[in-house]
């Protein structure tokens, strides 16, 4: 009887605990809805951002495609007798260049010109992207001769 009397004692001993201080953790909803609301302020303030990088790194591919066609692609097709005094077009050149997309970064098309289009200050072909507005003549057009 003592052995059962003591092994109570222990038991019931174990279950006492000490009075709740009113100090708790923090549940793993809380710790989401807190991760949630600092992912939301982080796009809010980078977001902007890395968008106006995206749209300037369009504008760099286009100026250096536009100068890749009128400075190697096309010298290296002007070079065959066959395409001599002839106007090429960008399916000509794009046999020289290792995209074959004639689309610039904005979605239109390359400009090529040559011959007695020519503008002024360009040499054998102007080749142009026409901007992120899609107009020729604009301040945002892309120029290979500029």
């Amino acid at each position: 009887m003592l052995r059962l009397s003591r092994l109570h004692a222990v038991l019931t001993r174990r279950q006492r605990r000490a009075p709740a201080t009113g100090l708790r953790g923090m549940t793993l909803l809380e710790i989401m809805i807190v991760l949630a609301i600092l992912a939301l302020v982080m796009a809010l303030l980078i977001g902007p951002r890395i968008f106006k990088s995206f749209n300037e790194s369009k504008g760099e591919v286009a100026r250096s495609t536009v100068r890749k066609l009128a400075n190697e692609a096309y010298p290296q097709w002007a070079m065959k007798p066959s395409n001599s005094g002839k106007c090429p077009t960008f399916a000509d050149l794009a046999e020289y260049m290792n995209s074959k997309d004639d689309k610039d970064p904005f979605g239109n098309p390359y400009v090529i010109k040559c011959g007695g289009d020519l503008p002024a200050g360009a040499s054998g072909i102007a080749v142009m992207s026409r901007g992120e507005d899609g107009k020729e003549g604009t301040s945002d057009d892309l120029k290979s001769w500029e």
